[in-house]
């Protein structure tokens, strides 16, 4: 009886379990929905901002290298060419598990491309956000020097700024050369593919630039108010926007990778129920079955 009652209690334990995963399940369901939302109505936008800025700082390289525009680099610090001596990840996971191969995915890329730096002689830095990536890296002894708190209970652009503004002091104080982003880009609830692109620097147009553009003659461009004026609005407006972005996608990738995770425990939890009752009604039937045979043989004791 003693195996019966701890059969019980597992197979309740079991079914409880399952009540937390099949809501967690449809929690992340309901949030992946407005998260897919927001991303796919965002990723047309970014794109195009870094296709823009592509553009323009290609024009502008055009015009230097043909003399009209006196000679000279760009005009705009950020867009300044380095040989990459010192490189920054900012590394984008989230803050709870239970999702997943989500958050090792990204771990685990950063920590590649950082060991395989550091092989090469380049040294490497590391901004986080989410607590998963944090204490991954940490205990790595990997060269974490900033952390980003709270930044999944209330995202959005001033975020995104605040995110850009720490991460470009280093760049701008020539500390590093340049800097690249490592994230889960969304493809669909059941797929997502950590991605590991450059922020800075910018020396072509970023993305996928449109094919359409190919054939124009972009030292043509000309620049008004001034090429100094414009590159100071958009410049900024591509960094925040572009990690923007890699925040929305990390957003709508957790939430995907959540769902599908809490959908197969929910499964394997049915799966584990059935196996247990089957356990149990054979245990219980077993247990009957010894004690019919016990109540004949002292009932025939009785009679001899």
């Amino acid at each position: 009886m003693a195996d019966l009652k701890s059969l019980r209690k597992r197979i309740g334990s079991v079914k409880n379990t399952q009540k937390i995963t099949r809501a967690m399940k449809m929690v992340a369901a309901a949030r992946l929905n407005r998260a897919q939302q927001r991303i796919v109505s965002m990723r047309p936008y970014a794109v195009r901002i870094g296709s823009v800025l592509g553009e323009v700082v290609n024009a502008a390289n055009a015009a230097i290298e043909g003399g009209s525009d006196g000679g000279g680099e760009l005009d705009h610090p950020l867009l300044a060419r380095r040989p990459e001596k010192t490189a920054l990840f900012l590394v984008i996971t989230g803050d709870r598990g239970l999702s997943g191969a989500y958050n090792s995915s990204v771990n685990k890329v950063a920590e590649r491309s950082w060991r395989e730096r550091a092989e090469a002689g380049v040294g490497v830095k590391l901004s986080v956000v989410g607590r998963k990536g944090r204490e991954y890296l940490r205990r790595r002894k990997a060269p974490v020097t900033q952390t980003f708190e709270g930044v999944w209970e209330n995202l959005g652009p001033e975020q995104a700024k605040r995110i850009a503004h720490d991460i470009l002091k280093p760049f701008l104080a020539g500390e590093v050369d340049a800097i690249y982003l490592v994230y889960s880009e969304f493809k669909s609830a059941m797929t997502q593919k950590v991605v590991f692109e450059p922020l800075f620097p910018l020396t072509q147009a970023p993305h996928d630039a449109s094919p359409k553009n190919e054939g124009h003659a972009l030292s043509s461009f000309s620049f008004e108010p001034s090429k100094a004026a414009l590159l100071e609005r958009l410049v900024p407006m591509y960094v925040e926007i572009t990690i923007l972005r890699a925040l929305y996608e990390s957003r709508a990738s957790f939430f995907g990778a959540q769902m599908t995770a809490m959908d197969s425990a929910t499964k394997n939890a049915s799966e584990l129920i059935e196996k247990l009752t089957l356990k149990y009604n054979r245990a219980r039937q077993a247990a009957i079955t010894t004690e019919i045979m016990e109540i004949i043989g002292g009932a025939e004791a009785l009679k001899g």
